[in-house]
């Protein structure tokens, strides 16, 4: 996905990225999905603990995904939604132990871990609609992600398709940065 005459913002993005990621059929998004789960299980980095995300709609990902941090030894953590705080953030025990949440998300039953526990941990797998190679994310704007991870060293992953791992988006100051991007084709690629 390039930019055409002129650098659309991040709206613009949004209604592209929304649009082409809806024209998928279940069948690309299957292969997607079990290709970032290899993936990320052949990610060598030390991470003990790793933050992650169920994803929703057309997000890339699956709960296989989660489920192969699990296999490799890694305790997962996933946000809950709180409203406009930062994610609060619980500990992820499989598919059976998700409950729903807003905005049509599911999230880890049991105890909360509180705003902080992201900064306790060794890597954040972090959904995107796109992001650059300057590391600047495009979510879908509610700013959730932007407010919890402020001060967080750990390596920021954003995980998007191939398609969505552009030469630049627009920014703006509040953007925390991405380290790294994960996507089906590519794999793991440090920024």
């Amino acid at each position: 996905m390039t930019p055409t005459d002129r650098d659309p913002d991040k709206t613009d993005w949004r209604k592209r990225l929304v649009k082409a990621r809806a024209e998928l059929s279940s069948e690309v998004r299957a292969a997607e999905a079990q290709a970032l789960a290899d993936a990320v299980g052949a990610v060598g980095w030390p991470a003990a603990t790793v933050c992650a995300y169920v994803p929703v709609g057309t997000e890339p990902g699956s709960v296989a995904l989660l489920e192969a941090l699990r296999a490799a030894g890694r305790r997962v953590l996933l946000p809950i939604v709180t409203g406009k705080e930062p994610l609060d953030w619980g500990v992820y025990f499989g598919p059976d132990h998700l409950v729903p949440g807003p905005y049509g998300l599911r999230e880890p039953s049991g105890l909360r871990l509180g705003p902080g526990a992201v900064r306790n941990v060794d890597a954040v797998l972090i959904p995107a609609l796109a992001v650059d190679r300057r590391g600047v994310r495009l979510g879908r704007g509610a700013g959730h992600y932007d407010r919890s991870l402020t001060g967080v060293t750990a390596p920021r992953i954003a995980v998007v398709r191939t398609e969505e791992f552009v030469e630049r988006l627009p920014a703006e100051p509040h953007d925390v940065l991405m380290t790294a991007v994960l996507t089906p084709s590519g794999g793991f690629v440090r920024l």
